[in-house]
C-alpha cells in the first residue's frame, strides 16, 4: 500500500470515526469490570448479536440480518453490487457450504458463541464458528492502519478507547458476503473490498454491552450507516469445537444429500 493510500486511510477512519460517535456516552455502569488499568473488561464467553439474549445460562440463536431501514442511499450501480442473483455455483451463491470463511461482517451476527480475551496491549477474539480468531493491537485513536495490508476476510482491526467505549476500526476486507441474507433462497449480499467496519462495544450493565456497527462502504453506499446490535455474556459457556469439514455436503461444489434427507426420500 502506498503513502498515499494511507493518507486517504487515515483520512477515512478519522472522518468516519467523527461521524459515528455520538455525544460523549456514559461512564459503564457501576459493577461493569474492569481491568487493572481502570478500563472496562471485555474478557469472557459472549453471545453476540446472534441470540435472543435471555439473561440465563442457556440461550436461544437467532440469526440477525443488517437492516433495510438502516441503510445509506445507494450509489449508482449500488444496490446492483449489494443484491447479486444466484448464480447456480454454490461457492459464489453460499461460499460457507463448501467450508469457505463467512467474512466479518457475516460473523459479527452469527448464532455461535465468541470468546474475548483483552490485554492492556492487544484484544483477542476467538469464534466458535469456523474456529476464526482476530488480533487487535490497542493504541492511539484515529492512528493510521499498516501500510501494507493483505486484504483478507476478516480485514485489518484496530482499537482504542473512547472513555468507556471500545472502538474496533477495520480495513482491508475481502470482496465478500454482507451477511445470510437468502430471499426465498434467491440471492445473497455482498460488500465490496473499500469496506470500512467500526465496531463501537459499551457496557450497558454489568452482563450486557451495547454493540453498534458501522459500515461505510463507498462502492455502494452514499455515506456510512449504523446497525445497532447487543452482546451478552454467558460466565458458564466455553468455545466448543466446530470442524467445517465434518458436514461438508457440497465438497468441491457438488453438492449430495444428507442421511436425513436420503431417508426422507426412501420414505
Amino acid at each position: 500500500m502506498s503513502w498515499q493510500h494511507t493518507a486517504l486511510v487515515v483520512t477515512a477512519t478519522a472522518l468516519l470515526s467523527a461521524c459515528t460517535a455520538a455525544q460523549p456516552a456514559p461512564p459503564a455502569p457501576q459493577g461493569a469490570p474492569r481491568a487493572a488499568g481502570g478500563k472496562p473488561d471485555f474478557t469472557g464467553i459472549w453471545a453476540g448479536p446472534g441470540f435472543v439474549h435471555t439473561g440465563k445460562d442457556t440461550d436461544t440463536a437467532n440469526v440477525r440480518l443488517y437492516t433495510n431501514a438502516n441503510m445509506a442511499p445507494f450509489t449508482p450501480g449500488g444496490r446492483e453490487r449489494l443484491y447479486r442473483k444466484h448464480a447456480g455455483n454454490v461457492r459464489v451463491d453460499d461460499p460457507t457450504a463448501i467450508c469457505l470463511p463467512n467474512g466479518l461482517t457475516r460473523q459479527i451476527p452469527s448464532p455461535y458463541a465468541q470468546q474475548w480475551i483483552q490485554t492492556p496491549t492487544q484484544l483477542v477474539i476467538l469464534y466458535e464458528y469456523m474456529h476464526f480468531f482476530r488480533v487487535i493491537p490497542f493504541g492511539a485513536p484515529n492512528r493510521p492502519h499498516a501500510d501494507d495490508i493483505e486484504p483478507t476476510y476478516m480485514g485489518d482491526s484496530i482499537a482504542w478507547w473512547e472513555d468507556d467505549t471500545l472502538v474496533i476500526d477495520t480495513v482491508g476486507l475481502n470482496e465478500w458476503m454482507l451477511d445470510a441474507f437468502h430471499p426465498d433462497d434467491g440471492g445473497s449480499r455482498w460488500h465490496s473490498d473499500r469496506l470500512h467496519v467500526v465496531e463501537r462495544l459499551r457496557y450497558t450493565d454489568s452482563t450486557n454491552a451495547s454493540y453498534d456497527v458501522t459500515i461505510d462502504d463507498p462502492a455502494i453506499f452514499e455515506k456510512p450507516w449504523v446497525e445497532r446490535w447487543a452482546m451478552q455474556i454467558k460466565p458458564t459457556w466455553k468455545i466448543l469445537e466446530f470442524i467445517c469439514d465434518d458436514n461438508d455436503r457440497c465438497r468441491t461444489g457438488n453438492c449430495t444429500d444428507a442421511d436425513v434427507q436420503k431417508s426422507a426420500g426412501s420414505q
